[in-house]
C-alpha cells in the first residue's frame, strides 16, 4: 500500500499526540491534546477506541489513567455547554470466520508476513501467538472505529514516546498500511518538539534501519 502523501492531516496530528502523552503519562498534555482533539473533529467514541487500543502497548494503568482524565475533559466542556460529539459505535461484525483466521488476516497486512511466517515467529509461545491474533488484531484491530492507518500511528507514537525497541516493526508496519515515510519522519518531529529529542533520536535511528531493510529486500 503506497501512500505518496507529505503531510499528515489535522486529524493524525490530534491522534498523534493524545497517544504520545497517553504513553508517557503527561496530564496537563494530555488534557490539552484531549480537548484539541475533540475540537479538531474526533468524536468521543473514537478518541476512547484509541485509549483502549494503547492499552495493548502501554498497559492498562496508563489506558485507565488517560480514560479517566479523557473523561474530566468532556465534562468540564459539557459544564461549559460546548457541544461534543459522541459518535458513532463500532459496528457488527460481519465475518464469519473464527477470531483466530480474522486475526491471522489482518496480523498479516499489518506484518507483511505469510500466515506460515507469523507461525514460526511465535512458535516459541504458542499461547501469545493465540492473544496476538485473537484479542489484538481480531478484537482490538477488528473494530472498525479507526482504521489501520490511525492505529499504527498511535502505536508508533506510543512506543516512540517510550523509546521502546519494538517500534522497529510497527515502524514497517505503518509503512505496510500506507503511512508514508514524510509522514513518519512529520511524526518523529513532533515527537521531538513536544515530547523530548532523546525520545525522536531513537526513533529516528529505528526508523532508518527499518528504510535500510526495505531498501535493501
Amino acid at each position: 500500500m503506497e501512500n505518496t502523501s507529505q503531510t499528515l492531516s489535522v486529524r493524525q496530528q490530534k491522534i498523534i499526540a493524545i497517544s504520545a502523552f497517553t504513553a508517557k503519562g503527561d496530564i496537563e498534555q494530555m488534557k490539552i491534546s484531549f480537548a484539541a482533539g475533540l475540537q479538531s473533529g474526533l468524536t468521543v467514541n473514537e478518541i476512547n477506541e484509541e485509549l483502549a487500543h494503547l492499552y495493548a502497548y502501554c498497559g492498562f494503568a496508563a489506558s485507565v489513567r488517560g480514560t479517566n482524565i479523557f473523561k474530566s475533559v468532556v465534562t468540564a466542556r459539557e459544564a461549559e455547554g460546548i457541544k461534543t460529539e459522541y459518535g458513532r459505535t463500532a459496528g457488527n461484525i460481519e465475518d464469519k470466520k473464527s477470531k483466530y483466521e480474522r486475526g491471522e488476516a489482518a496480523q498479516e497486512i499489518v506484518t507483511g508476513m505469510s500466515a506460515a511466517k507469523l507461525k514460526e515467529a511465535f512458535s516459541f509461545n504458542a499461547v501469545l501467538d493465540v492473544f496476538l491474533k485473537e484479542h489484538l488484531f481480531a478484537d482490538i484491530f477488528g473494530s472498525d472505529l479507526l482504521s489501520f492507518t490511525d492505529r499504527e500511528l498511535i502505536t508508533v507514537s506510543a512506543l516512540v514516546a517510550m523509546r521502546e525497541p519494538l517500534v522497529l516493526p510497527h515502524f514497517t508496519g505503518a509503512l505496510n498500511v500506507g503511512i508514508s515515510e514524510a509522514q513518519l519522519k512529520e511524526l518523529l518531529l513532533f515527537i521531538e518538539s513536544a515530547v523530548g529529542s532523546d525520545e525522536a533520536e531513537e526513533g529516528r535511528r529505528i526508523f532508518e534501519q527499518v528504510l535500510k531493510d526495505r531498501n535493501a529486500a
